[in-house]
């Protein structure tokens, strides 16, 4: 399993890419599912890829393990395919 991201690194290579490499990015939760220390959330990602003016919309599910009210881990499953063809 890979090392856990600091939060710096989490907002530059994750945040600040969203922000500055798209238009009208979204993650709009529809539903969550909750299991004692573990939640899962499932939605859909949109939004316009500036460098080639795509737009996409895919799915996602996020799961979610807490500790002390605190997340400690976040595993997202998403439909690759759809995001790429914004890309290229």
């Amino acid at each position: 399993m890979p090392a856990p991201m600091s939060v710096d690194a989490l907002m530059q290579g994750v945040f600040k890419r969203l922000g500055s490499e798209w238009t009208g990015y979204h993650a709009d939760v529809h539903s969550f599912i909750a299991d004692g220390e573990r939640v899962a959330a499932f939605g859909v990602y949109s939004g316009t890829y500036k460098a080639t003016g795509k737009s996409m919309t895919a799915p996602f599910a996020h799961l979610y393990e807490l500790r002390d009210g605190k997340i400690i881990r976040m595993r997202q499953y998403v439909d690759t395919v759809l995001v790429a063809r914004a890309l290229t």
